[in-house]
């Protein structure tokens, strides 16, 4: 501890670098969800796992725990060949003091905005462009990071919306169903949703539902 007070108060210029180092590398860990949220396929996957759930109208089942769990390995199973790069051209070259701590974040940061600008829209991009008074970049890698992770977000929750809208039409036709069948019959204190439940789960079961929602996931990517 007491090297550690040391080594923030002293005034050597290298141990001052190293401090600002490692300040860094602590903010860093600190956004790491941040990082995994906004950067990766966590968030369109997130939502889309919780449109199912909503459209079934089974509560809390998956419960919260599953659903988190299974979004966070379907990310890593979609960002694996991105977090390799990364591995191979940042963090292990940093790692054997190859490269400087700089050189490493411009390397890392390649790989993440490839991905992040293939699932971009150009308008979405181009709000954040224009607002930042920025220039139109050349390629990829003269994007900000500054203005792609917050384009990148926005266009994956739009992109999730528009999953989840199609998720909610055959449940939506079950609903309106069942409800039409319980006026004709003269229930209308008997609430739709306790008789259309079971037979949701049934479509979703026959469908093979989950199997067909991690499809259209990965293919979305």
């Amino acid at each position: 501890m007491n090297d550690l007070i040391n080594t923030f108060s002293t005034t050597d210029p290298s141990s001052v670098s190293t401090s600002v180092k490692l300040l860094l590398v602590l903010t860093v860990l600190s956004l790491a969800p941040s990082i995994l949220i906004l950067m990766t396929s966590f968030t369109r996957i997130v939502i889309v796992l919780s449109f199912v759930r909503t459209s079934l109208a089974t509560q809390q089942m998956p419960p919260n725990q599953v659903l988190v769990g299974l979004a966070l390995f379907l990310t890593f199973f979609i960002m694996a060949p991105t977090f390799h790069q990364v591995y191979d051209e940042a963090l292990q070259p940093l790692f054997d003091e190859k490269i400087t701590l700089d050189e490493a974040y411009d390397k890392a940061s390649e790989p993440m905005k490839e991905f992040m600008a293939k699932h971009t829209r150009q308008k979405d991009l181009a709000l954040f462009m224009n607002y930042a008074h920025l220039d139109k970049p050349d390629s990829v890698q003269e994007i900000p990071l500054t203005a792609l992770v917050p384009a990148f977000a926005i266009s994956e929750l739009k992109t999730a919306f528009q999953m989840g809208f199609l998720i909610f039409v055959p449940f939506l036709i079950i609903d309106m169903a069942v409800a039409s069948v319980l006026m004709s019959m003269g229930m209308m204190m008997l609430p739709p949703v306790m008789i259309s439940l079971p037979f949701k789960i049934l479509l979703f079961v026959l469908v093979d539902g989950w199997y067909l929602i991690t499809n259209s996931i990965l293919q979305g990517f």
